[in-house]
Order: C-alpha cells, then sequence, then structure tokens
C-alpha cells in the first residue's frame, strides 16, 4: 500500500515541477523551441514553413574556418 502511495507522490511531484518549469513560457516561446531544429537548414526551413505556415527563424550555417577542411592521415 505504501508503494503505491509514493508512486502516487512521485507522479504529482513530477506533473508539478514539470508545470512549474515551463509556467513562465508563452506560447510563443514554446513554437519557436519546437521550430529550432530546423533553423540551421535553410532549404528544411523554408518546407517547414510551407508545411505548417509557421515562420521558422533560419540561420545561415557558418562558413568553415580556414584549415579545418579534409583531413588526411
Amino acid at each position: 500500500m505504501i508503494d503505491i502511495a509514493l508512486n502516487i507522490l512521485g507522479a504529482v511531484c513530477l506533473w508539478l515541477g514539470v508545470e512549474y518549469c515551463l509556467s513562465s513560457h508563452s506560447a510563443q516561446s514554446l513554437d519557436d523551441a519546437s521550430l529550432m531544429p530546423f533553423a540551421d537548414d535553410p532549404e528544411v526551413a523554408r518546407r517547414v514553413e510551407q508545411a505548417t505556415g509557421k515562420t521558422v527563424k533560419a540561420i545561415a550555417p557558418q562558413e568553415p574556418k580556414p584549415g579545418w577542411g579534409h583531413l588526411e592521415l
């Protein structure tokens, strides 16, 4: 019986912790965070924008630095 009570208490604590962590975020910031994985590839960002209608704030990928090319061993 005590193990059931502890499991319920643990689930409630987890739920309250997640609610507390997400309470300071707005719907816009959560949308921006969900689109962030597509921001580094302009072609994929364009396709996601067409599919969802949401604007992806895409960034251009970094250019390789001099000497960071093919390494021959």
